[in-house]
């Protein structure tokens, strides 16, 4: 790639998005090149650490569940960690995502029942004592789509039932001052099996954060653009996409105390 190739594609660009917008992961090569940083030990980008899982689990059984044998469905589960230690602590758990390499490892590696699918487009079933979607991953859905999503939760939750969310706080994505541009190389990662050079410029505008990836491979004359979108909610305006429970309870962390980043919020909503 000739510097003046890049530098005109980057004159050129157009950085607003009408349409919201995510990174494909469910596409086959993608999804596999994402399972390896699911499985990292190295760090908690794309699934916590082992130790850091270990604790929420803990938090989940004995502060959410009070330690009674429930029957949960764990939404955009990845690799089925969090699914994997419920069921051997007594849990029935199933665990639904739209990375088919994720839920192949999970199949192979980890005990509880999964299935590949959009959470967008399948059914929820019913029954479910819990239903849980951590990681800030309502985030990453348009309000529309993140209240339809929370909608077929309640319906799939028995009576007395709970819906989990990990959520963002509103100051991790609606920052004052937005990130300025930055990049990095990698000899192979999760963009590309090739090395390539990857720019990422981030945007704020009315409460959705939106993030640009421009990647560039080695011997390759085009540029590849990846964007994704997360949208920003006060604790009012979670509180509001859940008006439809009983009652909602909010927490620090998945801890139950705050922890060290602070990015994330913990919201138990009682059907």
């Amino acid at each position: 790639m000739e510097n003046a190739t890049l530098l005109d594609f980057l004159l050129k660009r157009h950085e607003t998005v009408h349409e919201w917008t995510k990174i494909p992961w469910d596409e086959p090569d993608f999804s596999r090149r994402m399972l390896r940083e699911h499985l990292s030990q190295d760090h908690d980008a794309a699934s916590r650490r082992s130790n850091i899982i270990d604790q929420h689990v803990h938090w989940i059984d004995g502060k959410v569940l009070k330690g009674q044998p429930s029957t949960i469905l764990d939404l955009g589960c990845g690799p089925g960690f969090y699914t994997d230690r419920l069921t051997k602590l007594g849990h029935t758990c199933t665990g639904y995502d739209f990375g088919p390499a994720s839920i192949e490892y999970a199949k192979a590696n980890h005990e509880g029942t999964f299935h590949l699918g959009d959470l967008r487009k399948i059914d929820f079933g019913s029954g479910y004592d819990l239903v849980m979607l951590i990681f800030g991953e309502l985030n990453a859905f348009s309000p529309e789509e993140a209240q339809a999503i929370i909608d077929k939760a309640y319906l799939a939750l028995k009576q007395g039932g709970k819906l989990l969310l990990e959520v963002s706080r509103f100051a991790s994505l609606a920052k004052p001052t937005v990130e300025p541009p930055t990049w990095f190389t990698s000899n192979g990662g999760l963009f590309s099996d090739k090395p390539y050079l990857c720019l990422i410029e981030n945007r704020l505008d009315l409460g959705v954060l939106t993030t640009h990836h421009y990647v560039a491979e080695v011997g390759s004359d085009t540029i590849q653009t990846y964007s994704s979108m997360h949208q920003a909610y006060t604790d009012d305006e979670y509180r509001h996409l859940l008006r439809q429970f009983d009652h909602c309870l909010i927490y620090p962390s998945l801890m139950g105390s705050d922890e060290p980043d602070g990015d994330f919020i913990a919201i138990v909503a009682g059907k």
